[in-house]
């Protein structure tokens, strides 16, 4: 794939889909599980446009990607482990506030809204996509104890310690470390001290691991940013001198992590 220059090409072509889409998507409001929010002051980050455009912006891709085994296969077979892995996490504390950052293809946030629903407590997700938003409340029963909020993850527009945890699902791979420090930020304003952050993402596999030559190069065109998570730990992108705990499990001869970070 020419990913650059045509992802730059489709970037400009599209701000009068983009501007459809966002009138469409502010129909989501009326649902009582979304939080009003205004999607014209949550621009959205050119490293999407440029570089995802393909996988989660374009409303076709959503309508493609939305389909849990292709997921499943994107992940090499690993989907539900890695899923089942951050709900048992976050089950733990599921009857208090919980934060889920960027919307996840499959059925993630389904399964931990009905933990959430099960124990008593909330979740909010936040995306700075309309579209993603809208995709994710047709995946939700209405009764679902969840808000969906238009928000760009480096800039959360919500009450410093007011979660008792926050998930965080292949996401930093898929940012520039600019954006990725300053979403870590976020997290530890928002998330109450004694909660955690739990992130499921990429990391870099065994020296073994017959994939590690063959996904690189896959890796590098077509998510940038991801070999980020190969060179160095989560804890790099972490705000400095905060007082935490990280333990980290390794899935899948290591491609795959879980970092459980305790504030």
């Amino acid at each position: 794939m020419q990913r650059h220059s045509t992802a730059q090409s489709h970037a400009a072509a599209m701000p009068s889909a983009f501007a459809l889409a966002k009138r469409a998507d502010a129909g989501i409001a009326t649902s009582a599980a979304v939080l009003p929010s205004s999607t014209l002051e949550t621009p959205i980050p050119r490293y999407l446009l440029t570089h995802y455009w393909w996988a989660y912006v374009h409303p076709r891709a959503v309508k493609l990607f939305e389909r849990q085994w292709l997921v499943n296969l994107i992940l090499w077979g690993n989907y539900n482990r890695l899923r089942d892995a951050a709900l048992a996490e976050m089950a733990q504390a599921s009857a208090g506030r919980s934060l889920q950052v960027a919307c996840v293809y499959g059925d993630l946030t389904g399964r931990l809204s009905e933990h959430v629903a099960a124990s008593g407590g909330q979740l909010d997700v936040v995306d700075v996509l309309p579209v993603q938003l809208r995709n994710l409340r047709g995946k939700l029963p209405k009764t679902a104890p969840v808000r969906l909020l238009t928000m760009n993850s480096t800039n959360m527009k919500l009450p410093d310690a007011s979660y008792d945890q926050a998930l965080v699902f292949f996401l930093l791979h898929e940012q520039p470390r600019r954006y990725r420090e300053r979403t870590m930020s976020e997290l530890f304003r928002v998330v109450k001290p004694g909660g955690k952050i739990v992130v499921v993402d990429y990391a870099r596999p065994r020296w073994w691991h017959p994939l590690r030559y063959v996904w690189r190069p896959l890796l590098a065109q077509l998510e940038p940013f991801a070999l980020d998570l190969w060179r160095d730990e989560i804890v790099k992108w972490l705000p400095p001198g905060e007082p935490i705990c990280v333990r980290k499990q390794s899935f899948f001869g290591g491609l795959y992590q879980k970092v459980v970070i305790t504030r």
